[in-house]
């Protein structure tokens, strides 16, 4: 049995930054433990399998280690597969998850704008759950899916060099540390060991947390964003309210199969 295979770097317009995703187009599900396999094999942060059914798209995303409720890059990562090697026409994708939950990705020339639910955080109070993890208390603690950790300044966010063994003992999926940017609105980093992902590069999904805080706090409904892992990635960001707008551009690095016997 063969399955074809692409590997997409999100967030981004170079190969060798941004996100990298594996995309794997399907006839139908196979075994949750043959693509939980896959994903580890591929040993990317996320990778995400689809069907197609009467132009919807069902879709579904794992980690080397779990299966997510909701993942941005290779949502996103899936949207240029379809528009560019299966050559859709179509300006919307409505893709349909796990849970239920409808996701749309709309192109705009070159950027792909996706439109998934807001999550905003609620303040937790103890701001020393993070700091022998982190090494430094932030100013503000959230959560939601993740835990939010607020910093001062962008140059805190890129000198943390967080505990992996300790993020693992916390008892939520990914950390977030976040603060304002110095020449963009705001800037992340996200840690997710627990996932089998000691640093993802650029991460869709916590934006749904991050922009409606960032919003809330700068009083913007448009920001741009950057999350300053060692690859990097740029993040379009729209408040709308109970939903968000997460735009990102996308780059194909490669095409294959994988061959299972």
């Amino acid at each position: 049995m063969k399955i074809p295979i692409y590997q997409v770097d999100a967030f981004t317009s170079e190969i060798f930054k941004g996100n990298p995703a594996a995309v794997c187009p399907l006839e139908e599900w196979l075994p949750d433990q043959i693509m939980q396999n896959i994903a580890m094999e591929n040993n990317l942060s996320e990778t995400a399998f689809f069907i197609e059914d009467n132009n919807l798209f069902y879709i579904r995303w794992f980690t080397p280690k779990f299966e997510l409720d909701l993942a941005g890059h290779p949502t996103l990562a899936t949207a240029h597969i379809l528009l560019n090697e299966f050559e859709n026409k179509i300006n919307t994708l409505i893709f349909k998850t796990k849970l239920g939950d409808t996701l749309k990705v709309t192109i705009n020339e070159n950027l792909y704008l996706m439109d998934f639910p807001s999550r905003p955080p609620k303040t937790i109070d103890d701001t020393n759950l993070v700091y022998e993890a982190l090494g430094r208390k932030p100013i503000e603690l959230l959560a939601h899916r993740d835990l939010i950790a607020v910093f001062e300044n962008q140059e805190d966010i890129s000198s943390i060099n967080p505990d992996l063994e300790k993020l693992k003992k916390l008892n939520y999926p990914s950390v977030v540390i976040t603060a304002v940017g110095n020449e963009v609105d705001f800037v992340s980093r996200n840690f997710a060991p627990k996932l089998g992902i000691p640093e993802d590069p650029v991460t869709g999904s916590s934006h749904c947390e991050l922009i409606p805080y960032w919003s809330r706090k700068l009083n913007k409904k448009e920001m741009i964003a950057l999350q300053i892992s060692e690859r990097g990635g740029k993040i379009h960001c729209s408040d709308k309210n109970e939903r968000v707008l997460i735009g990102g551009e996308a780059v194909t690095f490669f095409r294959g199969e994988i061959e299972l016997t």
